[in-house]
């Protein structure tokens, strides 16, 4: 038996159409994972041969405002998971870097967080890497699905109402569609060793900026909205966000023999069941 943290969210709802009734599905309101006591109790109460950890402060502008609350969720959440001895899969995030590279970046390329998101995330990976008795932390990537609120869900919905949109250039990455990010999950858990610490990237294949993928979602979609490039000093936001974040996958592949689809192909999928 499986513990989601989580799991009302994109990635917690793909993990549930997978792992159906081999895992317990636990979203705040069952499990506070920022209370250690709370955490320790769950744990005992029951037995998992695994927790995957989905659970994350993901709003990234109010993050800059709220850095108790992220560090809470972000960081001591992921070392009281840690600390229970439990495997553990955590999920965490291209923003652990600054962006600035001019080539993909690789696992042990050093992490420089520009914004209280990726400060935060960067601190729970270093906590589950000192505290676990064995686990695999991935970053992701601009995650999508037909769950929750997502880029592509908001592009498909502002496309059926305006003539035309305007989307940053200039930030460079690549898609996630997270019940691709799923399957790689339960791929890997059964794979999951004693002493085991490493971290993997994954997101699906290929590059893009966030204009080419509206562009995309609009023509697959139907949608006569006209998408105008911008650059992103006219669309400021409180937090910075990388420029240039896509992520190598070699090492996720080699290590776990897995196949990872092309952003394009994956966003058609999602876009199959959302409609």
């Amino acid at each position: 038996m499986y513990l989601v943290t989580g799991a009302n969210g994109q990635l917690g709802n793909e993990l549930r159409l997978l792992l159906k009734d081999n895992a317990l599905y636990v979203d705040k309101d069952q499990l506070d994972i920022t209370n250690a006591e709370a955490v320790k109790g769950f744990v005992s109460a029951n037995r998992f041969d695994a927790i995957i950890n989905c659970a994350a402060y993901t709003a990234v502008d109010k993050a800059e405002a709220d850095e108790k609350l992220a560090g809470d969720i972000n960081a001591r959440g992921p070392e009281n998971l840690a600390k229970t001895g439990i495997p553990l899969i955590h999920i965490s995030t291209d923003y652990v870097f600054d962006g600035t590279n001019c080539r993909p970046y690789i696992e042990t390329d050093a992490a420089n967080p520009q914004s209280v998101y990726g400060r935060t995330k960067l601190a729970g990976e270093q906590a589950v890497l000192e505290n676990a008795s064995a686990a695999v932390i991935i970053r992701t990537a601009w995650l999508y699905s037909e769950f929750g609120n997502n880029f592509v869900k908001t592009m498909r919905r502002l496309g059926a109402e305006k003539a035309q949109l305007n989307v940053v250039f200039d930030q460079v990455g690549t898609p996630t569609y997270a019940a691709d990010l799923a399957a790689a999950v339960v791929h890997i858990l059964p794979r999951l060793r004693p002493g085991m610490k490493e971290i993997f990237h994954f997101s699906n294949e290929g590059i893009c900026s966030w204009y080419d993928f509206a562009v995309e979602i609009m023509k697959l979609s139907g949608l006569d909205c006209r998408i105008n490039p911008i650059e992103s000093k006219d669309y400021p936001t409180p937090a910075r966000r990388p420029f240039y974040s896509v992520l190598t996958k070699t090492k996720i592949k080699q290590t776990f023999n897995i196949e990872i689809n092309h952003w394009k192909e994956s966003l058609q999928s999602c876009l199959k069941h959302l409609s």
